[in-house]
This record gives structure tokens, sequence and C-alpha cells, in this order.
């Protein structure tokens, strides 16, 4: 949701939102109460209240009535360049990875939107997993069938590492673009994730060249957003 920052209520939320989001209040945490928060923003509880309102609507908190406000939102901001195995490790997740499919395969629509030469790619699909916990994601990744790469089927992944795979072949990620969209599962994808069929996730896709403008990668990924959020940084004006 969008807002604008100017009534007081949600110049509070927008703060507690912050601490919230930045993980300095973690899930299940319970806010302090109302008559904390009111002396530590020096307002009345009526707009700790409104406040607090605000960040339920938002879905970051809970209100149980006697019983005070939790935290519900988990979600890590995350810098993926690196993979996320790396962006979680770096926020202290802990995952594992399931290869799901390893395969040659032409991708003629791949070939045509990037303009490549050649539509042989080979496919890694992945499925990762909280360690002792539940399923957060699905990442189909598509790299070109390089003659280094040829034999990846047999022999699998570097380190069970994408990122590494490329590099020793010579595809070192440098730039390129991302988009994010939200969608429902569909069946398979249900199946997979342990999810009712239809709930929403983030789909993101992310393609990735090398300093010298040669495809390395295109990764699409499904992700659980009770676990992943995109954080956007801008400057000078947006108007």
């Amino acid at each position: 949701m969008i807002r604008g920052v100017n009534l007081k209520h949600e110049r509070i939320a927008s703060i507690l939102a912050r601490e919230i989001r930045s993980g300095r209040v973690g899930h299940g945490s319970q806010l302090p109460g109302e008559i904390e928060l009111a002396k530590r923003f020096a307002v009345s509880r009526n707009t700790v209240r409104s406040a607090l309102a605000v960040l339920n609507e938002d879905g970051l908190i809970t209100t149980r009535t006697g019983k005070g406000s939790f935290v519900l939102f988990d979600g890590r901001p995350l810098d993926d360049r690196l993979g996320w195995s790396h962006a979680l490790a770096q926020q202290g997740v802990e995952t594992r990875v399931k290869t799901l499919r390893l395969a040659h395969e032409q991708d003629h629509e791949l070939a045509e939107r990037l303009g490549l030469d050649s539509p042989d790619v080979i496919v890694i699909q992945r499925l990762r997993v909280i360690v002792g916990g539940e399923a957060i994601s699905i990442e189909r990744s598509c790299i070109p069938a390089l003659e280094a790469l040829r034999d990846l089927p047999e022999r699998g992944l570097d380190g069970d590492s994408i990122t590494a795979t490329l590099s020793r072949a010579g595809l070192h990620l440098d730039h390129g673009e991302q988009r994010l969209r939200g969608r429902p599962l569909d069946p398979e994808e249900a199946i997979l994730l342990d999810r009712p069929e239809g709930t929403w996730f983030l789909h993101t896709r992310r393609v990735s060249y090398t300093a010298d403008n040669r495809f390395a990668e295109q990764v699409d990924s499904l992700l659980d957003p009770t676990h992943f959020e995109l954080n956007l940084t801008y400057s000078g004006s947006t108007r």
C-alpha cells in the first residue's frame, strides 16, 4: 500500500514499519504496549492505536485482544546478485537446495527475445527449503550450453552453485535486469511447494550478462512473500 506520510499516526507507523522490516523487531516479537509507545512518541494512546491499525492493515503485525501486538512480518531485504544462498546466509537463514531438473533443452522463445545465436540452453530447476522448515522458492535457471558446460547434466554443479559453475566456464556475472510481479501458483508448483493451488507468490525474472555483454543466465524464481521482499532505492524527483 502506498500512502503519503502526513498524519501523526502515519509517521509513527512508518517508523515502526522500518524497524520491523529491518529486522530490529523480529518475527513473533511483541511490540511495546500502547502506553509505552505513547510516551516514546509523545502522542495520545488513540494516535498509537491508529498507527498500529496501519501496521495491521499492511500485514506487518497482528493485535490480540488483551495480549498486545505481535510482529507477523519476517521478510528480509536481500541482495541476490550472488544467488539466494549467499543472500539468505547473510541474513542468518540456513537453506538447502534440491535439484529437480538439470538437462539440455532448446528455448526458442528465450533466444528470440534476447537475440541469442542459439536456442541451446541448460536448464537447472531447484527447490529451496529452510533447514528444519518449509519450502520457500522454486528457481529455474537457463544458461548457455557452451562447450565447457555441455557435460553439466552428468557432472552436476560446482559446489552446488550456479554462480561458481558459470565462473569456471568464463561467464562472470556483471550486469543485467530484474523484473518482479505477483502470480498464483499453478497445480504443479503448489505440489512442489506444499501450498494450496492459487497461493500468491512473487515471480522474479533476472537476466544477467558478462562485462562484454555475453548472455550468462536467465533465472525465474517463485518466492514466498513472507520470506522475501523487494527494496527499491531512488534519488531525485520521481515526477
